[in-house]
């Protein structure tokens, strides 16, 4: 095997384990709202997760593990990515945000800011801030 090929190789693990962790919030409720469906299509793209896979992975969420980003900035990617699954039908479950608090233990967030991270993190996914404004604003609170 090839430096680039387990290069390509853990990166699509890592997608995989991306987008795993955000169909487990989408369901953290039982059921796809047809925006949380909409948007996990175009996550799926942009993760590069084939057909197959996005049908496996649907199938069985947890099968694929948490892969926490030892960037910070990569971590609020990943941040941004889980808020907007949690707003986009707008109704933030118990459940949704027990969800949120977990998965953002698993990428790297610590216990003493999580809650910090989480609400200041909706907020800003609730006004509709792009990629750029959430990453500004999320690392002037970390």
């Amino acid at each position: 095997m090839s430096f680039s090929d387990l290069f390509d190789s853990e990166f699509k693990q890592r997608n995989k384990g991306h987008f795993s962790s955000i169909v487990r919030l989408a369901l953290a409720d039982g059921v796809f709202a047809p925006e949380e469906k909409e948007f996990l299509d175009k996550l799926a793209i942009r993760l590069e997760i084939s057909p197959a896979e996005y049908v496996e992975i649907l199938e069985n969420p947890s099968k694929y593990p948490i892969n926490p980003p030892y960037l910070n900035s990569m971590r609020l990617e990943r941040l941004y990515d889980l808020a907007r699954i949690v707003h986009v039908d707008h109704i933030l479950g118990d459940q949704q945000e027990v969800m949120l608090k977990k998965l953002c233990l698993g990428i790297g967030f610590t216990p003493e800011n999580v809650d910090l991270v989480v609400a200041k993190a909706l907020v800003l996914v609730d006004k509709n801030a792009d990629i750029d404004d959430f990453l500004s604003e999320m690392e002037k609170h970390l």
